[in-house]
């Protein structure tokens, strides 16, 4: 090409949770069945969305109205409920013009990294979600700028590593927080969420806060909404219903702005966001128009509790089968629908391997573990091929630590029991 094409930013964008699925398949069509536990869809494992929900959007879809466009922050209507369920938490008040609805929350992510100065950074969780890293990363052409989840006190946050980072890194202008956590199940407790708000505050810093799991908590949790706690300090709040509802497949989701007044800078920030969006037109028009009127159904609230309720269940089921195990590090699950699984020092090698009877698959497996790579890509490698489990290594999450990511989804009770029982018999065979 006559000029340079491809930013130096673009080498930071990868996605091992759908890279992953290019060598399943590899292996799937080589004979292999695959355990999909690689990507957090509830339809995929066998959710079924309630005859109520899918008739309320049959219902719309009959409507003309629901083909056209709609106003480039989304429908008045709709983002007038949301301003209200934010308000009756007694915190941040907002207005309908304080929301913007994006094309799910990938889009939303992208969107808000590209306008932050490329000079200046946004920290975020370690292990980190892809999407957030990768985005972030690219914007600044730099590696992720990360706080520590300590895998060792329930993967809370380590504040003090989260304070020296921003206290000695000027170009910090953000403090990342999702919550529920993806990739670890965990809960951000009260006082944490206190501190990390005291944080932004004392270095002029905004929040950034990626609540789609919010609503999903259980086994006693539950999650404290950013704009319970934030007081004063600016921040955005990434919402949507692909996770909840859930209608992944919907790609739709919102910002939520708080306490514009206080900060020109910030205010001019969510400016850009919106007149982003506005370039594009809008965001998708149907599932707006379906949100108040799933929201406010009777049904609603009674749903969601008994869909968290069965995560719960899964949790501990897959709890009584991995948490005595000697090779790994595991913590318990409170919200989300992500277990994320620590080898202990020391337990994985190079050489290991698993018995893989099918001989094209075994060439194929050691074919891809001939060249150097982090040591859990390597189990996962021979998980896939031997027991034919798909899960995503920690090493792709922006993580120093050795494991894997699994979900809680599968609702088929003995796809279940056998996916995290040939689990178990992988990380026994893999690390003997």
């Amino acid at each position: 090409m006559r000029q340079k094409l491809l930013s130096a930013g673009a080498s930071e964008l990868t996605y091992e949770i759908r890279e992953i699925v290019k060598k399943a398949e590899l292996v799937q069509q080589a004979g292999q069945e695959i355990y999909w536990e690689n990507i957090g869809d509830p339809i995929q494992k066998n959710h079924q969305m309630p005859q109520w929900i899918k008739e309320i959007i049959g219902e719309i879809s009959l409507q003309n109205e629901a083909y056209g466009y709609c106003p480039s922050k989304g429908i008045l209507e709709t983002r007038e409920f949301l301003a209200s369920l934010t308000n009756k938490q007694g915190g941040v008040q907002i207005t309908p013009n304080d929301i913007c609805f994006v094309n799910g929350l990938g889009d939303g992510i992208a969107k808000v990294y590209q306008y932050i100065s490329h000079t200046s950074r946004v920290i975020g969780p370690s292990p980190a979600y892809s999407t957030h890293s990768s985005a972030e990363a690219a914007h600044a052409n730099h590696e992720p700028i990360t706080y520590r989840l300590d895998p060792d006190n329930h993967w809370y946050p380590d504040l003090d590593d989260l304070y020296n980072k921003v206290k000695y890194n000027p170009s910090i202008v953000g403090i990342l927080i999702i919550n529920p956590d993806n990739p670890t199940g965990m809960v951000y407790p009260y006082e944490t969420l206190q501190r990390m708000i005291a944080i932004a505050k004392e270095f002029k810093l905004f929040l950034l806060s990626d609540e789609i799991y919010l609503n999903i908590t259980y086994n006693g949790s539950r999650a404290y909404s950013l704009a319970e706690m934030i007081g004063d300090v600016p921040g955005i709040a990434m919402k949507g219903i692909s996770k909840e509802f859930p209608w992944p497949g919907s790609r739709c989701g919102w910002l939520e702005y708080y306490n514009r007044d206080k900060d020109e800078e910030f205010n001019s920030f969510c400016m850009a966001l919106d007149n982003a969006k506005m370039i594009e037109v809008c965001s998708t028009k149907l599932p707006q128009m379906a949100i108040p009127r799933i929201m406010q159904d009777a049904r609603y609230a009674d749903y969601r509790q008994r869909v968290n309720n069965k995560i719960g269940k899964r949790s501990e089921f897959i709890a009584d089968i991995l948490s005595n195990m000697p090779q790994i590090r595991f913590n318990k699950t409170y919200g989300a629908f992500y277990n994320t699984i620590i080898f202990k020092d020391g337990v994985l090698r190079e050489g290991q391997t698993m018995h893989i009877k099918n001989p094209k698959i075994r060439q194929m497996i050691e074919t891809w573990t001939a060249s150097e790579m982090p040591l859990d890509k390597r189990f996962v490698y021979y998980l896939l091929g031997a027991k034919g489990v798909c899960v995503v290594p920690i090493s792709s999450f922006c993580s120093d630590l050795q494991g894997f990511r699994v979900t809680l989804l599968e609702e088929d009770e003995d796809i279940l029991q056998h996916t995290f029982n040939a689990l178990k018999e992988g990380i026994e065979e893999y690390c003997k």
